[in-house]
């Protein structure tokens, strides 16, 4: 992901960059380490709705990027790789967070759908499928699943949120909020919601599963997990917004929701 170059060479540049802000070896850094950028720009955008500028998500990673390069530890034992990673993605969370990203046509989608669910559920007395769904909402299953999908992540960026007064000046990295800021009975309901999470996830079908890992655990981009296991990258898509439909009540009930 991050193209080879000269260890020494690299070297000279950090220490060029840190010492005196050289502006030629922080720009041989920037360019190095520009992959990661477009890396997590990938990633991210698999969930957000086509409304969303990947150039502006883009630009929020640079951002992520840059202050890497500004606040990196040479001295301390962690690759910059890592460091850059938490900040670019960090940056690009934060900056979605503070922006209302999702259409208002998407939010009262949104509502009609978890409404329609509810009252399907309470009808047959069981989780309802995205075929159901569709037929019940006079919508493509397609569309379904890209407002689902779009809503889990917006969900996810709402739990990652940190509170202002603990902030430190520096751009909130990809984490949920300090715990020591989280009351006995939150920290109990969110080890509840992922230990719930889990339970669901055994339930998916084995491929769901397997593209879940890959994606989240191993950071495999949809397009890797075609090529492993030997399918269009819109299919892969596909499994991976099921899969997110299905996980959806977990979310709903949630107490971050």
């Amino acid at each position: 992901m991050v193209p080879q170059v000269n260890v020494c060479e690299e070297q000279q540049c950090w220490h060029a960059w840190l010492d005196g802000r050289d502006e030629q070896a922080g720009d041989i850094l920037a360019k190095k380490y520009l992959p990661l950028v477009n890396y997590h720009v990938q990633r991210i955008s698999v969930n957000l709705p086509k409304s969303v500028n990947r150039d502006d998500i883009r630009s929020l990673g640079l951002m992520g990027l840059f202050d890497a390069l500004e606040k990196f530890d040479l001295s301390r034992d962690l690759k910059f790789e890592t460091y850059a990673s938490f900040r670019i993605r960090g940056a690009i969370i934060d900056g979605l967070r503070k922006e209302d990203w999702l259409p208002r046509s998407t939010r009262e989608k949104t509502k009609l759908i978890e409404a329609t669910i509810e009252q399907l559920e309470q009808k047959k007395m069981r989780n309802i499928s995205m075929a159901e769904l569709a037929e019940e909402l006079g919508m493509a299953e397609e569309e379904v699943n890209a407002v689902a999908n779009e809503n889990f992540f917006a969900n996810v960026l709402s739990m990652d949120d940190q509170p202002k007064e603990h902030q430190e000046g520096e751009v909130q990295t990809f984490i949920v909020k300090d715990e020591q800021a989280v009351s006995p009975e939150e920290a109990l309901m969110k080890k509840e919601t992922i230990a719930e999470m889990g339970r669901q996830i055994q339930t998916l079908g084995e491929k769901e599963q397997l593209v879940l890992d890959l994606f989240y655990h191993k950071e495999l981009t949809l397009t890797e997990i075609g090529q492993i296991l030997n399918l269009s990258t819109s299919r892969i898509s596909q499994i991976h917004s099921r899969a997110l439909f299905k996980l959806r009540n977990v979310l709903q009930k949630s107490v971050y929701l």
